[in-house]
């Protein structure tokens, strides 16, 4: 860059964007890296408090702040995503469709750790909508070495940081325990909640069967579903260790594998997960605690769009979930929009 005065500046070439801003009313670019100054733009330039102007001296090994910018998107540019324009050497990346995001946090850390550059994200794991915001990246200064971007993109490799699973279309099967509902004491309410949680992901539900507390019935009643081509099968109610709750020995019962009974998040510490193998298949086997009937948000929604987005869920996955893990149940709910279930 070479500084110039600007009213020496007519016919120099801009080497970054100019921004205007006036409160309340504009806050934009009023001139364009690349922009010629002509006569007419001085006196413009001098009321946005330029007395100087920084014009474009190409050296070698030196970055503009747009071209390190694009370094940064392909580093984080992967499937599913739209870029933004480049704007005073930033970037912002968006989804084109519906799906989990996932975060490469430690190549997310090194980069952020190179100094005059930065990119920031959303939380991964969470479900995205086509058109959310997902990333934005920046250079800091006007210029750049470039081999500090070259060293950027050699810690990321061949691998974007960013990464969208779609959502994948899936069968649903839901199995309700409980005599109180079986015999007709009380009206089920949490068949319904469950199905309008699924239905988001815009998933077939095969159907509700009631069974009573006989862990045989309701082993029977999850195997049914899978023998119907269930993808995944939700098992609501009979979750607690009270003694006539069945619900855990029968979701043993089916064979399947349980990663866990109990997950580190208030609400929703009793929830099961487990996998049933089916040939070369994978069909999770929910256990729903009572909280996911009556509480705005819970463990379920954590791992429900994992799921959907065909990851299989381990143990670990459940354990990092302590970090983050606790909802504050406020009178007013914002979820995904705060701290739960976003441990670092």
């Amino acid at each position: 860059m070479n500084q110039v005065k600007t009213k020496d500046a007519v016919g120099h070439v801009l080497c970054h964007d100019i921004t205007q801003i006036v409160k309340d009313k504009v806050k934009g670019v009023a001139f364009k890296k690349g922009h010629v100054v002509k006569e007419e733009d001085i006196d413009i330039l001098l009321s946005l408090g330029k007395d100087h102007l920084y014009v474009w001296e190409k050296k070698d090994g030196m970055l503009h702040e747009n071209e390190a910018a694009l370094i940064l998107r392909d580093i984080c540019k992967n499937e599913y995503m739209d870029e933004s324009d480049i704007k005073e050497g930033k970037i912002e990346l968006r989804a084109s469709i519906d799906g989990l995001l996932k975060i490469d946090a430690e190549k997310l850390k090194a980069v952020n750790s190179l100094g005059e550059m930065m990119i920031a994200t959303r939380h991964q794991n969470i479900a995205v909508k086509k058109g959310d915001k997902l990333a934005g990246t920046r250079i800091i200064p006007l210029i750049i070495e470039e081999e500090k971007m070259k060293k950027a993109k050699d810690l990321c490799g061949d691998t974007p940081i960013l990464e969208i699973k779609p959502f994948v279309h899936k069968k649903v099967g839901i199995v309700t325990t409980g005599n109180e509902v079986f015999y007709g004491r009380i009206k089920d309410t949490f068949g319904p909640v469950v199905m309008e949680k699924v239905k988001e992901f815009n998933a077939d539900i095969l159907g509700q069967t009631i069974v009573n507390d006989q862990a045989e019935n309701i082993t029977n009643a999850i195997m049914e579903f899978i023998r119907n081509g269930a993808d995944m099968v939700l098992c609501t109610g009979g979750m607690s260790v009270d003694p006539d709750d069945k619900t855990p020995k029968a979701i043993k019962d089916t064979g399947a594998e349980v990663i866990s009974y109990g997950a580190p998040v208030l609400p929703g510490a009793m929830m099961m997960v487990a996998y049933y193998k089916n040939n070369d298949k994978l069909i999770p086997i929910i256990g729903l605690p009572g909280c996911v009937m009556y509480s705005k948000r819970t463990v379920f929604d954590l791992v429900l769009p994992r799921i959907m987005a065909d990851e299989i869920i381990s143990r670990d996955d459940l354990s990092k979930l302590g970090l983050g893990g606790l909802c504050l149940s406020c009178d007013i709910c914002t979820y995904p929009n705060c701290g739960f279930g976003k441990g670092v």
